[in-house]
């Protein structure tokens, strides 16, 4: 390979000196490792010298980094070679050091650019002939063609992100190539700020959830209501019109538990589908006014129809994710439930954080993937308030992940909540945790409208009984509104 790179290196110097950028229709070119020639004379040991070392010191440097280097990266070495200091100094000029690099953390799976985004190692829960990209601002549209074209990609789908001011283009791959063949390949290019799979996320994270059918008046006790104090914080506090949104499956609206709850639905999959349990479980658990009493019945709920499928197998991904985070932030939600999770993923995580930097409280489900599993996410983004699920008995749910994600504990455990077409179900699972702790959040907001997420967090976490579980298993304790609410006026 260095034997090749060094022969092509020499047969470029007998070349007549050519531009260094390219420019329309060579726009799409790859940025590739070209030598600055017409500044070396064509012949002599130093000159034979030289372009050994050009050749040769990025394959040394990319085992070095431990991963494939960035333009950036990669003009630094070979003009400081050929050019020395100088050399390096104007590459800080043409390639500034970052150039190519990802706006967030860099993604632990590495990948062909830093802002090449890989699924871990055995890792395959994503849609497998789709990718998801990220440009530069001004990129044109023939650009994006003639890049479709080569990698043998079509265009499915594009949006513009309020939130981030961002746009994203989802791609189909049509000639059989794997995820992961494209994203290494469009880290070569230039214009590409961001590429990553299209993930796959579950509303059940992991273990199924517990789920049956039930009434509300067969002998089920909805121990919520007395483990939070709820009728003694709804005398200060009911949630009265705060925005709550659910990024989650197809509500049924018609359920009277729901009656009035719901001022706004979006529907990022279609077409229209039959309600879902798990949507319509975690709505009543925050908004529940009927038979069952939830923790904030009085709130504004905004439906975020990003899951498709029945039943457990139900899934959402990224780019139906973002669509839903975006539009809850374009309807001013002060809180937005996330009873889902899935895998690291870029952009969602910079989605959230935006989110957060706009005053909404995020919260979301640890997972029920099992004690020793990896995190999930979102639970685990740093602006998150991840929950965990707890019993009757303040005891941990068995199949709740654990880990620093967990911020805080809500019941979980064997909970009565709205099903579809006017029935009931008993449900368990991290998910519905998640949604009494947006409940109690929303408490909060309404009581003080000026509290930002930081402060909901400080308020929920520091009001929180101590459950005696280490912090990685219960995080601060377990959620109590009265005592919450209470805390607003110390």
């Amino acid at each position: 390979m260095a034997a090749i790179a060094i022969a092509s290196a020499v047969a470029a110097v007998s070349e007549p000196t050519r531009a260094a950028f390219c420019i329309d229709d060579c726009e799409l070119a790859p940025i590739l490792a070209l030598p600055l020639h017409n500044a070396i004379p064509p012949a002599g040991v130093y000159t034979i010298g030289t372009i050994g070392v050009a050749a040769v010191a990025p394959m040394i440097a990319t085992i070095v980094l431990g991963h494939e280097l960035t333009p950036s990266e990669l003009w630094h070495i070979e003009m400081s070679v050929v050019l020395g200091p100088f050399g390096w100094m104007l590459a800080d000029q043409m390639f500034p050091p970052g150039h190519g690099a990802p706006a967030g953390p860099p993604s632990s799976a590495g990948g062909g650019g830093a802002n090449i985004n890989l699924p871990l190692p055995g890792q395959f829960f994503f849609v497998p002939n789709e990718v998801v990209l990220e440009v530069d601002s001004g990129t044109s549209a023939s650009y994006l063609v003639r890049l479709a074209r080569r990698l043998g990609l079509s265009l499915l789908e594009t949006q513009r992100f309020a939130l981030t001011g961002r746009s994203i283009l989802r791609f189909h791959i049509n000639n059989g190539r794997s995820v992961i063949s494209i994203l290494r390949s469009l880290g070569r290019y230039a214009r590409i700020a961001a590429a990553q799979p299209n993930y796959l996320y579950l509303l059940q994270q992991g273990a199924p959830a517990v789920t049956r059918e039930a009434a509300p008046d067969s002998g089920i006790v909805q121990y919520v209501v007395d483990k939070l104090r709820l009728r003694e914080a709804h005398a200060i506090s009911s949630g009265d019109d705060v925005p709550v949104a659910l990024i989650d499956s197809q509500v049924d609206a018609a359920q009277p538990e729901l009656a009035g709850s719901i001022v706004d639905e979006f529907d990022a999959v279609g077409p229209p589908a039959t309600p879902h349990s798990h949507g319509t479980a975690i709505a009543g658990a925050i908004a529940a006014h009927a038979k069952l009493l939830g923790v904030a019945p009085k709130v504004k709920l905004m439906i975020a129809r990003v899951f498709s499928g029945s039943g457990d197998s139900a899934q959402g991904t990224t780019f139906n994710i973002l669509k839903g985070i975006d539009w809850a932030a374009s309807r001013k939600a002060r809180v937005i439930n996330m009873s889902f999770a899935g895998p690291n993923d870029p952009m969602i995580r910079n989605m959230i954080a935006k989110a957060h930097a706009r005053g909404i409280v995020l919260v979301a489900a640890v997972g029920n993937a099992g004690p020793r599993a990896r995190p999930l996410y979102p639970a685990a983004y740093p602006n998150v308030i991840g929950v965990t699920a707890t019993d009757i008995d303040d005891k941990l749910m068995t199949q709740a992940n654990r880990g620093r994600q967990v911020t805080i504990s809500a019941p979980g455990v064997e909970i009565v909540e709205p099903a579809p077409a006017d029935s009931y179900q008993i449900i368990s699972g991290t998910s519905i945790a998640a949604a009494h702790v947006s409940g109690v959040a929303a408490l909060l907001l309404a009581e003080d409208p000026k509290l930002t997420p930081n402060d909901v967090k400080r308020i929920l976490t520091g009001s929180a009984h101590a459950l005696h579980l280490p912090a990685l298993e219960a995080g601060a304790g377990e959620i109590d509104a009265l005592s919450a609410l209470r805390a607003i006026k110390k």
